[in-house]
């Protein structure tokens, strides 16, 4: 077994589970609003913008979380991760208005946004001189809970209803909590990594962190958005199919992306990053564009395309502050990374619910991501191409030369 496997093991778990959390709503809300004379109405949108403010603190608290693993440790705050988030989920489920089912959601949201900041620099550590691939697998497992949140919460809700889709997986959240509790300690591979960096031209670093916050800016939006609409677009274009196959065409366009990020992760290792984010970034618009029109079981394959590059982009970007910056500031770039992408994600509910109120359909938020997600590519042609990413001793002869 390799060094820190069992680490390892439970950060790509927590992974999961953290983007599983996030997207119960957009499909408990299909069974939510079919309950005539519920608590919560019968209106799609409404509903969805319940969970503003779950992202809003989900993207305002992942900027502390450097200085909070400072000051508590981060086997301490993965800890209150685990337990906070479970614990708020159970209670969304008991949830009886509106207004509870917010503030419950909400404080999911806050413990969450302990997990990106402080798991991805954990597991960049764990990994060692490969963190292309651990990052790849890391990905896979975020991402497919984005793909099973969709069919796993489709077909709880409609055996059970739609609050034992909240409380199953806040137990399973309480239980892997106690467990983490009880892992050892971290191995000293990702001491030795840090003592290998090898000193990168500032110009190139500031470079490469500038295209990073912009991709977070961007890709924050649109995937959150892309996301959260996937269940009720595929319920708009397969009208008439009971919830479970719906959550199941969602599950298999979804999973294109977590397939996509292991391949990416696993191709990292052995090219430079913008060989990978350029073509990747030309598809997202196009595909967004034909999945705004596309009719009936078509969507899905399209989904899946696009699902594909926007998840291949989360492993690049991620790989961006891994290979461009010394290990001692990943924490806190990666807080600022994901600060500034959350907060276009907290807008991704709104926007979503609201053109669709307008609307009628989810063809004009689907328009509106695409036109977003053309500044991705802007991004991807700016990004260094430098062939010390995978050589990084040659970084220290490069230090003399002008940055390209």
């Amino acid at each position: 077994m390799p060094p820190n496997a069992g680490l390892i093991a439970f950060i790509n778990v927590a992974h999961l589970l953290c983007h599983y959390c996030l997207l119960i709503l957009p499909t408990a809300v299909l069974a939510m609003a079919a309950e005539e004379g519920g608590a919560f109405g019968t209106e799609y949108g409404p509903i969805l913008a319940l969970a503003t403010g779950m992202f809003v603190l989900y993207g305002l608290l992942s900027l502390p979380q450097g200085w909070l693993a400072a000051r508590f440790g981060r086997r301490r705050m993965i800890a209150a991760y685990f337990v906070g988030t479970g614990a708020a989920l159970v209670a969304s489920a008991a949830a009886p208005t509106p207004l509870a089912l917010e503030l419950t959601l909400a404080s999911a949201g806050a413990f969450a946004a302990i997990y990106h900041p402080l798991g991805t620099a954990m597991l960049v550590e764990a990994a060692g001189d490969r963190p292309g691939r651990a990052l790849g697998v890391n990905g896979m497992c975020g991402n497919a809970g984005v793909a099973l949140a969709p069919v796993v919460t489709a077909a709880i809700a409609a055996r059970f209803g739609w609050q034992a889709a909240f409380a199953a997986p806040g137990l399973l959240f309480l239980g892997l909590g106690a467990a983490w509790l009880r892992l050892p300690p971290p191995g000293a591979s990702g001491a030795r990594a840090a003592r290998a960096f090898v000193p990168i031209p500032r110009a190139l670093v500031r470079r490469a962190v500038t295209v990073l916050l912009m991709v977070a800016a961007v890709s924050g939006l649109v995937f959150n958005a892309f996301t959260l609409l996937v269940p009720k677009l595929m319920q708009e274009r397969l009208d008439g199919h009971a919830l479970p196959l719906l959550g199941a065409a969602a599950f298999g366009a979804t999973l294109c992306g977590a397939l996509a990020q292991f391949t990416v992760g696993r191709l990292i290792d052995r090219s430079t990053l913008r060989r990978l984010f350029l073509p990747v970034s030309l598809v997202v618009a196009p595909g967004l564009l034909a999945l705004a029109v596309v009719p009936g079981w078509g969507a899905v394959p399209v989904a899946g395309l696009v699902a594909a590059a926007l998840f291949a982009q989360v492993t690049l970007t991620e790989t961006m502050a891994a290979r461009y910056v010394a290990p001692e500031l990943r924490e806190r770039l990666y807080s600022l990374r994901f600060f500034i992408g959350f907060l276009g994600a907290a807008a991704a509910a709104p926007l979503v619910g609201l053109l669709h109120e307008r609307t009628g359909s989810l063809a004009a938020p689907t328009a509106v991501l695409a036109a977003v997600s053309v500044a991705t590519l802007g991004c991807a042609l700016f990004f260094p191409d430098r062939p010390e990413e995978l050589q990084p001793e040659l970084w220290a002869a490069a230090a003399a030369a002008p940055a390209e």
